[in-house]
């Protein structure tokens, strides 16, 4: 799965954009940083590795609600995997 991962200080958070197996903890051990995300910043900064989430998906990684929306807003494309 792909999905964001805590770091920063309290009250001052910074996201890590991570593959990371479904059941792990939010801050677990992570399989790839695959990107960032600040949301402090105005506008907030994504910057995403575009080939690794593409190679992750095709791999079978789902891509969580929270990142999906990232990708779409600073538009990065993404293939979504229909399932049937």
């Amino acid at each position: 799965m792909i999905r964001l991962s805590r770091v920063g200080a309290p009250k001052k958070p910074y996201y890590r954009v991570v593959v990371i197996e479904k059941d792990r903890a939010r801050d677990g051990r992570s399989i790839e940083v695959v990107g960032t995300y600040n949301p402090r910043t105005n506008p907030a900064t994504v910057e995403l590795k575009k080939d690794r989430v593409d190679y992750w998906t095709s791999k079978g990684a789902q891509v969580s609600d929270r990142v999906s929306k990232l990708i779409l807003k600073f538009g990065a494309a993404i293939p979504v995997a229909t399932e049937g």
